[in-house]
């Protein structure tokens, strides 16, 4: 380390030169009876071999309609043995294959569809609230006019759309081969669209290059392998779930188990205490919601070692809990981002406790980290500024959007965050907030994760986000949404007690709401935004209704 903020990974270990078919191929030989998937909610037991040859099936099913390299492929549907296999079917034959959210409604698949050209789409036909099939049909082909196949899961035959079974055909290696032939490690494999705050949804493009090599390595930094087996309740269709989860495991040998379709914290330890599972992922919310139902039920949680917490801050209280309660000694904290594949930074096993509740670690390898001011210098270790990060993780691009693509990637490789962090002198990075989430309250900033983590101190409270919320007055007031514990009493006033004196006056939040829970996306962030967009309506309407 330098006296300022920048960062080289190590490079002892060499990046994988394989396409995500070709990893999948050796993995079927080398843990050919190994435990390669677990879907506890289908009831469904694969080995390597066995999701090697599935895999062989539903790529030659999509040869067979015609799909090719570079193809769009999408995907709409929840946790399930099936995502897994389209992921390294359209790896296989190069098609792309493009992740949509789960709770996508009408206007936006439309839009994801259209954006990147799907030719074939495999859906749930219903998961939750939503009727995917239902909203295909309200769209009708001259909505989506590059879907030309719609393919269901499930038994439940839809006039209109193929089944699931449709696409397993007799493996012709053969073609499969030839098809293999024609790719490149680096050829773009993965289109996942960023939920942005404003404006539509960019379709951030990775390679096998960048989502298989950042696999291999938070796989090595948990200390994956064959005997390993990981709980993924995150989402497939994001990075956390289908590249630290089945990638990871792909890379080390270690089984995914999928304990639902969708997170349930009663799942989550059910499936860990059945399969004996070493690693458990997640976002902090949803650490939180499995350490409240491990005070509800008994489980066995004895095998739990390691996992990835991220996709936002992670209280240090959390993090503590996990290690204990959880038996998770060796938990890692992860950051990064979608455009990076994701992970950038990761704690590693061994690291001081400090650090690994502290910091979300070192510079992963092959990979650089730098802090920088507002003009793009890089500041002085201990000082706040933008993190930036480069190296083999920095996705394509946008797809079919360079200008947005040119302002998040510099002309020197350099991928801009808007996360705002600090570099320490051994090169461990603490995120200190988001850039577009400061607060400015009459000329103060004010940094929301800094109050959250106060706030977090409580006995009483579970969860806390913080924001800001238009003021006529100071421009911005600072706003708390609290989350209690199982039968606390707490409320605005105890919170207000439990501010004054101890931090700012500026800081002490002038608006509080107790709630029941926050606006989230389906992976579990806090989104901050609708947040605001509730709370400035609310006191609007108090305004104009002050009885």
């Amino acid at each position: 380390m330098s006296a300022l903020s920048h960062a080289v990974g190590p490079t002892d270990e060499p990046l994988l030169n394989l396409t995500i078919g070709q990893a999948l191929r050796r993995a079927g030989q080398e843990w050919a009876d190994g435990l390669a998937l677990v879907s506890r909610h289908q009831g469904l037991r694969w080995t390597w071999a066995e999701l090697d040859a599935e895999v062989d099936q539903v790529a030659t099913g999509l040869l067979a309609l015609g799909i090719a390299k570079g193809d769009r492929v999408g995907i709409w549907a929840p946790n399930g043995a099936e995502w897994t296999v389209i992921q390294f079917a359209t790896a296989r034959i190069g098609a792309i294959l493009v992740t949509i959210n789960p709770a996508y409604r009408t206007s936006e698949v439309e839009y994801a569809l259209n954006k990147v050209g799907c030719r074939l789409l495999v859906l749930a036909p219903r998961f939750k609230s939503s009727d995917y099939v239902a909203m295909l049909r309200e769209l009708g082909p001259e909505r989506l006019p590059s879907l030309e196949h719609k393919v269901t899961l499930g038994a439940e035959a839809f006039d209109g759309f193929l089944p699931w079974q449709a696409l397993r055909a007799e493996a012709d290696r053969a073609a499969l081969d030839l098809a293999e032939a024609e790719l490149d490690p680096h050829d773009a494999i993965n289109i996942q669209f960023t939920s942005g705050t404003t404006g539509f949804p960019k379709g951030a493009t990775l390679t096998h290059h960048n989502i298989l090599n950042n696999g291999l390595f938070s796989g090595r930094t948990m200390g994956l392998g064959p005997a390993d087996r990981l709980c993924i309740p995150v989402p497939l269709y994001h990075c956390f779930g289908m590249v630290l989860g089945n990638l990871a495991a792909l890379t080390s040998g270690a089984a995914m188990v999928y304990p639902g379709e969708a997170f349930d914290p009663r799942l989550v330890l059910e499936a860990v205490s059945a399969e004996g599972c070493t690693a458990l992922h997640g976002v902090p919310t949803m650490f939180i919601g499995v350490l409240a139902q491990l005070e509800a039920g008994i489980y066995d949680v004895s095998t739990l070692r390691t996992g990835i917490m991220a996709g936002s801050p992670c209280p240090v209280s959390v993090m503590r809990a996990v290690m204990e309660r959880l038996n998770m000694a060796e938990v890692t904290i992860g950051y990064g981002m979608t455009e990076t594949s994701p992970l950038t930074t990761q704690t590693a096993r061994t690291d001081p406790v400090a650090e690994r509740v502290e910091t979300v670690g070192r510079v992963h390898p092959h990979a650089q980290a730098k802090i920088v001011d507002s003009d793009g210098a890089v500041v002085p270790v201990g000082v706040q500024g933008e993190y930036c990060s480069r190296g083999y993780a920095v996705m394509r691009g946008y797809w079919g959007d360079p200008q947005k693509t040119a302002e998040a990637i510099d002309a020197d490789g350099w991928m801009h965050s808007g996360d705002l962090a600090t570099m320490d002198a051994q090169g461990y990075i603490r995120i200190t907030g988001r850039i577009k989430d400061m607060i400015i309250r009459g000329g103060e900033n004010i940094y929301p994760r800094e109050i959250e983590e106060f706030l977090l101190g409580h006995p009483e409270v579970l969860d806390a986000q913080v924001f800001g919320v238009a003021d006529d007055r100071f421009g911005e007031a600072v706003c708390a949404w609290i989350i209690p514990r199982p039968g606390a009493t707490i409320d605005e006033a105890a919170v207000r007690a439990h501010c004054q004196g101890r931090i700012a006056h500026f800081k002490v939040p002038a608006h509080i709401r107790i709630v029941e829970r926050f606006a989230m996306t389906v992976t579990g962030k806090a989104q901050k935004f609708e947040m605001r967009k509730i709370m400035e309506a609310q006191l609007r309407g108090v305004e104009a209704n002050p009885a």
